[in-house]
């Protein structure tokens, strides 16, 4: 019975004891529970909340419509139309994505390329970026996936703006092109702090106007709130804030005169540019060869790469902006007005021109051998007595003629409304000596200058420049900023604002030595090297026609059949008309055309009698006096509306300022 009594006792003990262990550990188990709970509701309440919020409410970009591109006559020049893409996105790709592939292959068609660049792209993404598959799906592509879109998750289909150049080839190099956002890019954007305004958007512009002018064509970015499920499918819109478009520009090309000029330039290379003297409008502006933008939009093939990138003759290069030439005669007038200007040698003082001239011991010749005889500055233009020039730069300082010719453009940036262009060398002194490293060749020589009166030796202009410097030699020393941007017209009101009016300053010249160097280049056309032509034109033109060596004789006599293609003279021609009230200024080049007489002026010629036609001149009129109707249509609507307090006027596009153009200032080499 003692036994009995002892074994229950402990038997007590023993679910006392770990009754009490279990309640303990119930009790621990319970505390952590709540400590857990006051963690996550008070220490970390605001941020799971927010989380919670996002799980449940995204962020949906809607990207702009980019701003559409025209000629002058509204002719478009570059546009956007709706198409369809299918993009991937990893994190919700259920299976093998090549068996995913296989079986959407069966709705859609999927090339090769789509596929190899799709799988390098995929291999390379995050889990939840998406990848783009395949673009420019058709409407019943579109819609086939779409009733088969549940079978594929992970594979979206979206509707997208791409932009397209209808014009193609046609003034390719001014219009630039689009393409995909890079790293780079994206970079560079947030250090602007504008990469919000890019969620969404695909591509930005890369070249021409579409680089230079890319915050203005690009709009603003909308975005809408939209409440989505766990699994990421939306159910509602709670608020939206549309885009808002780029704003349209109108480009003072003209694409009939682009095209002609174009064509004169079949099978060459060159360059030309047009300018309207008194506004600074460009009116042609030619690259040849050029290419077609629309390979860009979406990513280059390999194939179009290489054949662009690879090609002799350099597609890609923007001739009139970025290359540089000695530009030969066509700088006598400047170089003849610079002596008048400084006094070196009057108009009406004659030289003797035996077919050379000598300094030094050493010989520069007359073009050809040609011997003038007594020649006045007149006639030295007209004929272009490379002799009398060259006796100039025997008297005249190279800084002096440096300080003058820079006023006109040459060797300076213009600051048009395009990126990469190219400073060239006007040279001078202070220039050799930053160009040479050696002392020896720092020192500036007379002979030297006598080159460079000629158009030769270390001057290295861009067409740009001497299409600008003859359009002010044309308005009297008025020196309007060229540009490409005409008119800007805002997207939501329609109104519209000019982004260049007036002029950046006036060179002081003297009206009877300007007129000495006109009347001596309405004579170049008349009965000089142009006047050929120029037979039987309706209108007088005054130009200067201009040959320039693409390497040195070293006192050899030039034979073109003797050299390679490559290797032959530049042809040029730098004009306007009409003479006596210019209207387009003009200068072009033929890349180792030869005579400039022959092969550079009979261009100019074609686009004058395009520009002067009166059918040309009538079409005109009547544009400019519809938009000074319009302006002042505009001007009465904006008086009409009387503005809130901090409201701005009707048509007011402050924010639609056009973007500084910043140049790329290189050193001369």
């Amino acid at each position: 019975m003692f036994e009995f009594r002892n074994v229950n006792a402990k038997q007590k003990q023993t679910v006392l004891v770990r009754a009490c262990v279990a309640g303990l550990f119930a009790l621990i188990c319970l505390l952590l529970l709540v400590g857990r709970m006051w963690y996550l509701q008070v220490v970390r309440y605001e941020n799971l909340s927010a989380r919670a919020d996002q799980n449940r409410i995204t962020i949906v970009p809607i990207p702009p419509r980019r701003g559409q591109v025209v000629d002058r006559a509204g002719l478009v020049l570059a546009r956007n139309h709706r198409d369809y893409t299918l993009s991937v996105t990893r994190a919700q790709v259920e299976g093998d994505i090549d068996t995913v592939l296989d079986r959407l292959g069966e709705l859609v068609y999927l090339s090769g390329g789509d596929r190899r660049r799709f799988l390098r792209l995929y291999a390379q993404s995050g889990r939840y970026a998406p990848v783009l598959l395949r673009n420019n799906l058709n409407d019943v592509e579109a819609s086939w996936f779409a009733v088969h879109a549940y079978q594929f998750p992970g594979v979206a289909l979206e509707a997208r703006w791409v932009r397209s150049y209808p014009q193609q080839q046609t003034a390719a190099h001014v219009m630039g092109f689009v393409g995909r956002i890079s790293e780079a890019d994206e970079e560079h954007l947030d250090s602007e702090g504008r990469l919000g305004n890019y969620r969404g958007t695909s591509v930005m512009g890369k070249k021409g106007i579409e680089k230079t002018w890319e915050q203005m064509l690009h709009g603003r970015t909308g975005v809408e709130e939209v409440e989505v499920t766990a699994s990421g499918r939306p159910v509602r819109v709670l608020s939206r804030t549309d885009p808002r478009p780029g704003a349209s520009l109108q480009l003072s090309l003209d694409v009939g005169l682009q095209e002609l000029a174009e064509a004169q330039f079949e099978g060459r290379r060159g360059a030309l540019v047009a300018i309207a003297p008194k506004t600074g409008e460009i009116l042609a502006f030619v690259s040849a060869p050029s290419f077609d933008p629309n390979l860009f939009v979406d990513g280059i093939d390999t194939e179009s790469w290489r054949a662009l990138n690879e090609s002799p003759d350099h597609p890609l290069i923007n001739r009139p902006l970025y290359g540089t030439y000695p530009i030969g005669s066509t700088y006598k007038p400047f170089v003849g007005l610079a002596a008048l200007e400084l006094g070196i040698r009057s108009a009406s003082e004659y030289v003797s021109d035996p077919g050379y001239f000598e300094l030094a011991g050493q010989r520069f010749r007359n073009a050809g051998g040609a011997a003038y005889g007594a020649t006045d500055m007149h006639r030295a233009i007209v004929v272009s007595s490379d002799t009398y020039f060259f006796s100039l730069g025997a008297m005249i300082d190279i800084d002096a003629l440096h300080n003058f010719s820079k006023q006109f453009g040459f060797g300076q940036i213009t600051g048009i409304d395009l990126d990469g262009e190219r400073q060239g060398v006007l040279p001078s002194r202070a220039w050799k000596k930053q160009a040479y490293k050696k002392a020896d060749q720092q020192h500036w020589y007379r002979g030297e200058t006598v080159s460079v009166t000629v158009g030769q030796g270390y001057n290295a202009f861009t067409l740009l420049q001497l299409a600008q410097a003859t359009s002010v030699l044309a308005n009297n020393g008025v020196y309007m900023k060229p540009h490409l941007v005409r008119r800007i017209t805002d997207p939501l009101t329609g109104n519209f604002t000019y982004p260049v009016t007036v002029e950046q300053y006036k060179i002081p010249l003297k009206a009877e030595n300007l007129q000495v160097i006109k009347d001596a280049m309405v004579d170049v056309i008349r009965k000089g090297t142009a006047r050929r032509a120029f037979e039987g034109a309706t209108y007088q033109a005054a130009g200067k026609t201009g040959t320039a060596q693409v390497y040195s004789l070293r006192g050899a006599k030039y034979r073109a059949s003797a050299v390679d293609e490559r290797l032959r003279d530049h042809a040029l021609f730098m004009a306007y008309a009409p003479a006596d009230d210019p209207q387009i200024a003009v200068a072009l080049i033929v890349e180792n055309g030869g005579w400039g007489a022959s092969v550079a002026a009979p261009v100019a010629r074609k686009v004058f009698d395009y520009w002067l036609s009166p059918e040309r001149i009538a079409q005109r009129r009547e544009r400019e006096a519809l938009e000074q109707r319009t302006l002042a249509q505009q001007a009465l609507a904006q008086q009409a509306v009387v503005p809130q307090i901090g409201q701005p006027l009707l048509g007011e596009v402050a924010d639609l300022s056009p973007t500084p153009v910043t140049a790329t200032h290189e050193a001369a080499q």
